[in-house]
């Protein structure tokens, strides 16, 4: 059979859609609405922290995100309700020849609701050209905390990020009006990989963000006392409606240990309740 009548084992790219929309019913956050097209799901719910909460584990079944793809992911919280996500492991950016392959996601925060969105590290290959972007909606008295965590190729594997391109970027606002707006490009080889004022060789860097108008009442002086293990450098920075947290060192779980730590100082503060990590972080 001539190779072009094979049909391939996977499409040339993915183009994956997830919506999900919790509600509060009575004392329960409960998952109302999930609707997706392509090789993006959600686990069925879980509360290990009771009904109020409810946890949401997002899979991407092929395991990374290749040349071409682009992943959607959508999620509403209405009034009162709570919501924690993250991901099974690690997120894979590989190698991009031509084009780039994207993940977007979208929160829209409701009235006294809370969103954490707190995904594993993402890993991003030598050659890989990806776009990660962030869009966020708050409106009065909601919440939103989320962490990213970048590995800038796969050190172990004596692999660094020597060419290609990778481009960040996060929005948010409440009503409408602007409260946090970064972005970012970092290119394979850039001198902002080795500067003092860049990434200073460090293959490993990582945001923690806050959103929520409770920023004043949150105990600064305490979070600057913790400290990521190593020689890793860290900084935390209060803003009118936004706490931001920093990670730059060589470990992603040095990282996620760092924030998860701020975490556990922030949350009671922020919703009243205790930080209780999600089973999936250490299966």
């Amino acid at each position: 059979m001539p190779a072009s009548a094979v049909s391939p084992s996977r499409p040339a790219s993915w183009e994956a859609r997830l919506q999900l929309e919790i509600r509060r019913v009575g004392g329960r956050s409960v998952l109302a609405r999930r609707e997706h097209r392509g090789p993006l799901v959600v686990q069925k719910p879980f509360y290990p922290e009771g009904e109020g909460c409810v946890h949401l584990v997002i899979v991407h079944p092929p395991g990374g995100i290749a040349q071409g793809d682009v992943l959607d992911i959508e999620v509403d919280v209405e009034d009162r309700a709570h919501v924690l996500l993250t991901t099974p492991g690690a997120t894979k950016w590989y190698k991009c020849s031509i084009g780039s392959s994207q993940q977007r996601v979208r929160f829209g925060v409701a009235r006294n609701a809370t969103a954490e969105w707190l995904p594993q590290e993402n890993i991003v290959f030598d050659e890989s050209r990806c776009r990660l972007v962030a869009n966020v909606e708050l409106t009065k008295e909601a919440t939103f905390a989320s962490w990213e965590i970048l590995c800038f190729g796969r050190r172990a594997a004596g692999e660094r990020f020597a060419n290609g391109r990778f481009e960040q970027r996060i929005h948010i606002r409440r009503d409408g009006a602007t409260v946090w707006f970064e972005g970012g490009v970092v290119r394979g080889n850039d001198p902002l990989l080795r500067s003092p004022v860049g990434l200073a060789n460090c293959s490993v860097s990582g945001t923690f963000l806050i959103a929520s108008e409770m920023i004043g009442e949150l105990p600064l002086p305490l979070l600057r006392e913790i400290s990521p293990r190593g020689a890793a450098r860290c900084g935390v920075t209060r803003l009118p409606e936004v706490l931001v947290a920093r990670y730059l060192g060589d470990s992603a779980e040095d990282a996620k240990a760092y924030f998860t730590s701020l975490w556990g100082v922030l949350r009671p503060s922020l919703c009243g309740r205790e930080a209780n990590a999600p089973r999936i972080w250490t299966t």
